[in-house]
């Protein structure tokens, strides 16, 4: 290792960004937060904010927020096999 190293042309944030994202901070309330975490640990994991994305995408899209017939699926099936472990 080196005694020293530098850091000043170094910049903060995602090494590499995700193309189509933008780094944001917004404040959600904590029920929120807390509702798509569970869910998203509900369905077997992902990302919360990804599930956040996704709904404001189908609202602006002027989607309905219900799920559909495939998503209720493997849900309970998801459930199930929890149960069944």
């Amino acid at each position: 290792m080196k005694d020293h190293y530098d850091f000043s042309k170094g910049k903060r944030g995602a090494v590499l960004p995700t193309p189509g994202k933008e780094r944001i901070t917004i404040r959600l309330d904590a029920d929120i937060l807390d509702y798509f975490r569970e869910a998203v640990d509900r369905a077997g994991g992902g990302n919360y904010q990804t599930a956040i994305n996704a709904v404001l995408r189908e609202y602006l899209e002027g989607k309905k927020a219900a799920p559909q017939i495939e998503e209720i699926v493997r849900r309970v099936i998801r459930e199930e096999l929890r149960k069944a472990s």
